[in-house]
């Protein structure tokens, strides 16, 4: 089976650190986002990836070619992006003559047995239930268990049974004549071409489609959901430090923290809950609930739910105080 992985978007919600890498790349936990995708589905046997690129897709070509040499990898340019059902127009070749296909969105990390999914005999659709629906894709099921329905982001939702981005479809060709459909028809929603609505005209033709609820879901998107992420991902593993046998000097760790290579790390309280990347320097800091980028430099800092940038640099204030009786000091919140 071919796995699709459509990176092209520009990460609009996770800017800042978006202009100068693509969403997939944002690190979360010991990985990139991308980097968690790719590995959940080498855990479940695929070696074909087809890589739908777009904004800053330069990086992502290198990072995967680097990273991960032993897969067959595909990258198509989609230029100009029109949505989810565009990107896969535009890759159509690459998997046209595939029995089946799995499509993942680069920025959404699952928690799902994979290999069920596979073997599944009908088209999946991944879900999970949401709180606000009207921001998601969303599948109405009947009686017999099979999907009846989808809308992209209803303003009724008749459901709160939101799309994950993960689908397996069975016979491809049929997805690509759908989508030709709405292209051909011009039919847009949020005047984007969406694969929620190319599914929904297969389902109308009598494609048989179920839903398969996925354990965890996290929309990476957004900063709250990345931190989100992060804390999830580091709590199922040991504190990692990838620096074995160093040591902090004056430095508290709270696990779970995963610290990169070659990081400078001076009389600080790190963690839980804590990603550092590689070359990082962190002195008189108190970190919790934070992603730091590789080289990042941070001095004098109290940060918590935060995201720093590679190459960023902090630096807070030091103070020597001889305070008496009955005072009060206010730095601000």
């Amino acid at each position: 089976m071919k796995a699709i992985i459509p990176v092209a978007g520009v990460g609009s919600r996770l800017r800042p650190h978006t202009h100068t890498q693509p969403k997939s790349l944002v690190p979360v936990a010991d990985n990139t986002i991308i980097g968690h995708i790719i590995e959940k589905l080498l855990e479940a046997g695929i070696q074909d990836f087809v890589f739908i690129i777009g904004y800053l897709g330069e990086k992502v070509e290198s990072y995967v070619r680097a990273k991960y040499p032993q897969i067959n990898a595909e990258f198509v340019v989609q230029e100009p992006r029109e949505g989810l059902g565009h990107a896969l127009w535009v890759a159509r070749h690459t998997f046209e003559q595939e029995e089946s296909v799995l499509i993942i969105l680069g920025d959404a990390i699952v928690d799902v047995d994979l290999q069920a999914i596979i073997k599944a005999p009908y088209s999946v659709l991944g879900v999970k239930k949401v709180a606000k629906p009207s921001l998601f894709g969303v599948t109405e099921v009947g009686n017999d268990e099979f999907i009846t329905k989808l809308v992209e982001k209803p303003k009724i939702p008749k459901s709160n049974f939101a799309l994950v981005g993960l689908y397996k479809i069975m016979q491809p060709k049929k997805l690509i004549e759908s989508i030709g459909y709405i292209i051909e028809e011009d039919i847009r929603t949020q005047d984007e071409y969406q694969l929620t609505d190319a599914l929904m005209h297969m389902v109308k033709r009598g494609e048989k489609m179920v839903t398969w609820s996925v354990d965890h879901w996290f929309d990476c998107g957004r900063k709250e959901t990345l931190l989100e992420a992060n804390a999830t991902l580091l709590n199922r593993q040991k504190s990692k430090d990838q620096n074995k046998g160093n040591t902090y000097p004056g430095c508290i760790i709270i696990p779970p923290v995963s610290i990169g290579t070659d990081c400078a790390i001076y009389n600080s309280i790190i963690g839980p809950n804590v990603a550092i990347g590689d070359n990082a320097t962190i002195e008189n800091c108190i970190l919790s609930n934070s992603i730091i980028g590789s080289y990042a430099e941070l001095r004098y800092a109290v940060m918590q739910d935060s995201i720093i940038g590679s190459d960023a640099i902090f630096k807070g204030f030091s103070h020597s105080l001889n305070i008496g009786d009955s005072t009060e000091i206010n730095f601000g919140q």
